[in-house]
């Protein structure tokens, strides 16, 4: 779980009932519980998105959405030690003695990188290969992000005609004026359903996506490099110097360490 997400999420909505409460007391909730208001709201986004697209991906979203909520990444320190490992042994058995060492690697990408080393695949082929994949893992990302991304952009449009419906509705039905403040804080909370849900969730949920994208493609990049030159058959040293220029000064370190360790 990532607690950025999860802090973000919580902390905001704490902020709401905390000032609900500061400032009407247990009164204050009365005018936000509008059954009518949630379901033009996000039964309108919902609709929306059918709309835009195709169900297999309305239905993949909660998918998309573990992406959002889980922290675990890919270690690439320990990446290029692992290439480092993968270089030594290479020189000094050859690429078949790779086989046990690929069955063994978590990372799908990698081990199918590497599984391609031990076929005897050229470098060329290799690059191709890898490539094509990370272009389409690119496209399945986008399409994540834009579900989202629509979504922050229906949920206020759809909270602004909730409180047009409401508003409507409140002035050709009332009689009595001293119930128009009541029903229009009603209506209003249309629009705080949408507004909230839109920048609160929606568009912060498409920025997370953006950035997990861009780390998983980040260490696929470091993968591709890294298998090319253990194809190639450089040396440790050329493969350790090579993928360091990937990394951030600190994990560089901690490459250093692991080296000696092993």
């Amino acid at each position: 779980m990532d607690i950025a997400t999860l802090s973000g999420i919580v902390v905001f909505f704490g902020f709401v009932v905390a000032s609900v409460y500061l400032g009407e007391g247990m009164a204050g909730f009365k005018p936000f519980l509008n059954v009518e208001a949630f379901l033009v709201v996000m039964g309108g986004t919902l609709c929306a998105l059918l709309v835009n697209f195709p169900l297999s991906s309305v239905i993949g979203t909660g998918k998309v959405l573990k992406k959002v909520m889980a922290s675990k990444g890919e270690d690439t320190s320990k990446l290029v030690s692992t290439f480092v490992s993968l270089s030594q042994k290479a020189k000094k058995e050859g690429f078949l003695a790779l086989e046990a060492d690929a069955k063994s690697i978590d990372n799908d990408f990698l081990k199918r990188a590497v599984q391609l080393v031990i076929d005897g695949a050229d470098h060329e082929f290799i690059r191709n290969m890898l490539e094509t994949e990370l272009d389409f893992i690119r496209e399945r990302h986008k399409a994540g992000r834009e579900i989202f991304n629509a979504l922050g952009t229906y949920a206020p449009a759809f909270g602004i005609i909730g409180t047009v419906l409401g508003m409507i509705l409140m002035l050709s039905s009332i009689d009595d004026v001293a119930q128009v403040p009541r029903r229009m804080a009603l209506a209003l909370a249309a629009a705080f359903y949408g507004l909230g849900s839109g920048y609160w969730l929606f568009l912060p949920m498409a920025g997370k996506l953006k950035h997990r994208s861009e780390e998983e493609l980040f260490v696929k990049e470091i993968i591709i490099r890294g298998v090319l030159l253990l194809q190639s058959g450089a040396t440790p040293s050329v493969v350790e110097a090579n993928l360091k220029a990937y990394l951030e000064p600190e994990k560089r370190k901690s490459v250093k360490k692991e080296g000696a360790a092993a």
